[in-house]
């Protein structure tokens, strides 16, 4: 059984519900900590899930909108059966295949 780690980013739904609508909103807060980003940073932290953050950026972050890591970063795991192969099959698919047939098993001859 193999075990998926999936997270989130609340970043934007925090903010709006302490009343930050816009990236110039966070800037001073952030800035009070001394974190200084530029607006094309800050933008791709509230439009996309980032996969790599500076710890302290986070800790402002968790800091001004004073709200946990489960807050703004929701992690889920799933707990999957079988692993997909890269061919888009699974181990018991490649075993069981739908139409029963095998392929046939290639002779190898050296030259005389």
């Amino acid at each position: 059984m193999i075990r998926r780690v999936e997270h989130g980013w609340r970043l934007r739904e925090l903010m709006a519900a302490r009343g930050m609508t816009t990236i110039s909103d966070l800037i001073p807060h952030l800035a009070d900590r001394g974190i200084a980003l530029s607006d094309s940073q800050l933008y791709r932290l509230l439009s996309g899930t980032p996969e790599r953050i500076n710890l302290t950026l986070l800790g402002a972050i968790l800091d001004t909108l004073d709200c946990s890591f489960e807050e703004l970063v929701p992690v889920t795991v799933t707990a999957t059966e079988t692993r997909t192969r890269a061919t888009g099959t699974t181990d018991a698919a490649a075993l069981a295949r739908a139409d029963g047939i095998r392929p046939a098993r290639a002779r190898i001859h050296r030259p005389s």
